[in-house]
């Protein structure tokens, strides 16, 4: 069985922003039964948001971009700092390295717009993907939509 082609690419549309969210919906409120209050924000509006798709249109993963004033509330002020989240990848797509793109292309937006650094709340299952990846845990565990958590952060 061969591995299904794949590109990741900015959210450029609205019809890749609804695909975005549809990921997220799927993965978080869906699977991780997320209350969806919680999952869409105000902050999704002005994020780059970036999209997993393959050859044949199907969405696989979505994640997002924070930075200026939006990432500054959530690092602790650092204006060089961009906030990486909502890293959601379908079921069907994980083993397949779809995580590591998305991953990948929010550091790219992040450098394209001057960032050194970037931070991120990883549910605490995650932290060895996000380790293998080059992020540093910091502080303490802590709950959000009710699973634990650590911050991490990577220097580009």
């Amino acid at each position: 069985m061969s591995l299904p082609s794949y590109a990741v690419r900015v959210a450029e549309n609205l019809t890749d922003r609804e695909a975005c969210f549809a990921v997220r919906k799927e993965v978080f409120v869906a699977e991780q039964g997320v209350p969806e209050d919680l999952e869409y924000d105000a902050y999704d509006s002005a994020a780059v948001h970036v999209l997993a798709v393959r050859d044949d249109g199907v969405a696989l993963g979505a994640g997002r971009l924070l930075y200026g004033e939006a990432a500054a509330a959530k690092t602790g002020g650092d204006p060089g700092v961009g906030s990486l989240g909502r890293l959601a990848v379908t079921k069907q797509a994980r083993g397949l390295g779809v995580g590591a793109a998305l991953v990948r292309a929010v550091e790219d937006a992040a450098r394209a717009r001057g960032l050194t650094a970037v931070d991120l709340h990883a549910q605490t299952h995650a932290l060895g993907f996000y380790e293998r990846l080059g992020y540093v845990a910091y502080g303490p565990e802590f709950p959000d939509a009710g699973m634990p958590h650590r911050a991490m952060r990577n220097s580009l």
